[in-house]
């Protein structure tokens, strides 16, 4: 271990053998780089049985494992590299491998499925474990793997108020005695990063500039603060988090409307060449609204709109249906009312007002879990971008983070809409205890 192969930070991580640390970190630092180094010395001085190493996505298993190779030369160890194996064929679990034959060691790269912790024993890696899809499952099956007293590594960028930020304020605040190292971008580059990167000794005023470079082209400041400057977005940000909207997620929810017995309520967001038209289909049984349709439509002449449309309102069970009617929606919105009813066809002019009613209506189904979603991510991210600001007038007003959906929120507000027409219609509901089977039908994506 020297300065040579490590920069400051990477080595003071590796000069803390805490039982437990945890590392709050910028973006291709060399963490991963510097956690390998760790693993396999662990495994030359036969400190641990094995290594269990999970990242978020293959490709970073598959580097991590190139890593422990390049470090296994180092201590001399004969090591032997294994393909990507089905590690568990019951829970579809796989893996990548190094095994070190002399020693009787070996290093696992695990899928990022939690179920592959299970019965496991030894050290723990956890990486960007901020960005595992279900955290508290994965903690879960992790956590007891080192009850033997085997060392475990949780190294991540922040991903908004994620378990793993709970960690970190849970270590803060003295509850968890962990160890704890946190590097953003400028002390990594403070401390050398810059110059291995470019090759040279670099000045303060180049190591500034380089940095200013890689804030101009990130694209945005979210990304910034999360991917590089060690600080979470917060989710309160959000008019929807990311927690709300996965407590309604499901799967198989799409079906073909024929033959459905419960009433059905349609929300349209209008568009032509910038954002998205979207065409959202609601199934209400008894309190629960479920999803039955999704259209997406992208710079879609309006006559075909209009033909997807009234193909829905067509359908014996649509009880209402409430289009945005806010500029160039208006004529579309007036032909539907014209050939279906003013009643069964809203016009919905999208004030300031309005829109606050709607998305207040909208998060109140969520908050209930009384609406069903599919489990999609452009569905996610386009929920998850609106923003609630209040204004110095002490107005709302709700905004869009562009760089997190592919429109403008249209989704979002075809959904609102939905929501709005099934809760405005009079009469009693009827509750339906009993439904057919329908199969999966795929229609504009989904």
């Amino acid at each position: 271990m020297n300065a040579r192969h490590f920069l400051p930070y990477q080595i003071d991580w590796l000069k803390d053998r805490s039982r437990i640390k945890l590392w709050e970190k910028s973006r291709r630092i060399g963490a991963t780089y510097t956690q390998a180094y760790e693993d396999v010395e662990d495994c030359a001085k036969k400190a641990v049985p094995a290594v269990w190493f999970s990242s978020a996505d293959e490709s970073a298993a598959r580097e991590y494992i190139e890593y422990c190779k390049h470090w296994g030369k180092l201590f001399n160890l004969a090591s032997v590299q294994l393909g990507e194996e089905l590690f568990d064929e019951d829970k579809d679990v796989k893996t990548f491998g190094i095994e070190f034959p002399r020693l009787g060691r070996r290093i696992n790269a695990l899928s990022s499925n939690p179920k592959a912790f299970r019965s496991k024993g030894g050290k723990i890696v956890l990486d960007e474990f901020a960005h595992h899809a279900d955290q508290k499952t994965l903690w879960a099956a992790a956590r007891p793997c080192i009850t033997w007293g085997f060392p475990l590594r949780i190294i991540s960028t922040h991903n908004g108020n994620a378990k793993f930020n709970q960690f970190i304020k849970d270590i803060r605040d003295g509850k968890l005695n962990w160890g704890h190292h946190r590097v953003p971008i400028h002390d990594a580059v403070a401390q050398g990063l810059a110059d291995r990167i470019t090759g040279r000794k670099l000045t303060d005023e180049e190591r500034a500039a380089w940095i200013e470079e890689e804030r101009r082209n990130c694209g945005d400041p979210f990304t910034w603060q999360q991917e590089y400057l060690c600080v979470p977005v917060d989710e309160a940000t959000a008019f929807l988090t990311y927690e709300m909207i996965a407590a309604c997620e499901r799967d198989e929810l799409l079906l073909t409307l024929d033959g459905l017995l419960g009433d059905l309520y349609l929300g349209m967001d209008i568009a032509r060449k910038k954002d998205l038209s979207v065409i959202w289909v609601l199934e209400k049984i008894g309190p629960v609204s479920f999803t039955r349709r999704v259209l997406v439509m992208e710079r879609t002449p309006f006559h075909i709109q209009k033909d997807a449309l009234f193909e829905l309102l067509k359908h014996p069970r649509m009880r209402r249906a409430c289009i945005d009617s806010t500029g160039i929606g208006m004529m579309l919105a007036e032909e539907a009312q014209r050939h279906f009813g003013q009643y069964r066809v809203e016009s919905v002019n999208f004030s300031n007002a309005v829109k606050e009613d709607l998305a207040f209506g909208l998060r109140s189904r969520f908050e209930d879990k009384t609406l069903v979603i599919p489990g999609a991510q452009d569905i996610r991210e386009d929920l998850h971008s609106v923003r609630r600001l209040v204004t110095k007038a002490g107005n709302i007003r709700f905004d869009v983070a562009s760089e997190e959906t592919d429109g403008h929120a249209d989704r979002f507000w075809a959904l609102a809409l939905a929501v709005h027409a099934g809760g405005t219609e009079s009469g009693p509901i009827t509750i339906v205890t009993r439904r057919p089977h329908h199969s999966k039908t795929m229609f504009a994506g989904y």
